[in-house]
């Protein structure tokens, strides 16, 4: 059962909802109501629902306002705007702001309101996979370079408006050249994959891990000073160190790393420095004998 949210200040206007979506044909429907601006984009952003229907009128304030403001924290479920107008400004508005669709409150039938919501689900799901193939390196899941550059700028502006530490972690797979060399590419793949998901198991659902490049894993930590930053490398390091990856059922091997960590404003000024600072720290690891995790002032004695 499907799951939908409607954010109307008008109580029959959900009792209305709620007898159509019970007379629709096929897929069911379960239908929340928030009556606010504020209770409404409270449940929206905790992403529990399939789908949400969004009136034009909200008090004081209306629903582009509250579109644009979930869109601007994150929120990715599809919208259905209501409104009792038929001006094509509120239309073109809507969708401009960020809804997937568009009905007028008189016009809506059980049968319009079904066809609707499956439209929204399905553009939904579409540009879900969309955002995922511009966002994710296909063989790890994990973000990848753009998306990591677009994430530092972000939090980088973040790190200065509020006054918060930002750490980073950089990981670089210990003589990964010899798993290609030795056993093939496609172990070789198996193994990032397989260290890839032990890295991202180590961090909080704030934080942000994306493949740099070949072997090199980021992680971004939000609000984690350098201390706080080399506690997470060397976890890291022990999750991948902890036990052996099998290539298959009779063929297993070690696989450790090495990282370096460095953190805003304690080792750079700049989201370029900061990445300077942790990939200097990943060197000295490197040279230190492998894996092990360095933090960038240890860099310095």
């Amino acid at each position: 059962m499907r799951k939908i949210l409607l954010i109307d200040d008008d109580r029959m206007q959900y009792k209305v909802t709620q007898a159509h979506l019970k007379n629709v044909a096929g897929e069911k429907y379960e239908l929340d109501w928030a009556e606010t601006y504020e209770e409404g984009l409270e449940l929206l952003l905790q992403g529990l629902h399939d789908a949400c229907l969004l009136d034009y009128q909200l008090g004081p304030r209306n629903g582009l306002q509250l579109i644009r403001e979930a869109m601007e924290r994150g929120c990715r479920t599809p919208i259905v705007f209501l409104t009792a107008e038929t001006a094509e400004r509120v239309d073109l508005e809507a969708m401009d702001a960020g809804a997937h669709d568009y009905l007028v409150k008189g016009e809506i039938t059980p049968r319009i309101l079904e066809r609707s919501l499956r439209y929204a689900l399905k553009l939904g799901e579409t540009l879900d996979a969309l955002r995922r193939m511009a966002t994710r390196d296909q063989l790890t899941g994990l973000l990848n370079r753009r998306e990591f550059e677009r994430i530092m700028v972000e939090e980088e502006e973040r790190s200065e408006r509020f006054g918060h530490a930002l750490g980073l972690v950089m990981v670089d797979i210990d003589h990964f050249k010899q798993v290609n060399d030795t056993h093939g590419h496609s172990a070789g793949d198996a193994v990032l994959q397989e260290v890839a998901r032990r890295i991202a198991g180590e961090v909080r659902s704030v934080d942000r891990v994306a493949r740099f490049g070949g072997e090199e894993i980021v992680l971004v930590l939000v609000q984690t000073d350098r201390a706080a930053a080399l506690e997470v490398a060397q976890r890291v390091c022990t999750a991948v160190e902890l036990e052996p990856i099998y290539l298959t059922p009779e063929t297993k091997i070690d696989v450790t790393v090495s990282a370096g960590a460095a953190a805003m404003p304690e080792d750079a000024a700049s989201a370029l420095t900061l990445l300077n600072a942790a990939d200097k720290a990943l060197y000295a690891a490197k040279a230190r004998g492998r894996n092990r995790a360095v933090a960038y002032n240890e860099t310095r004695t």
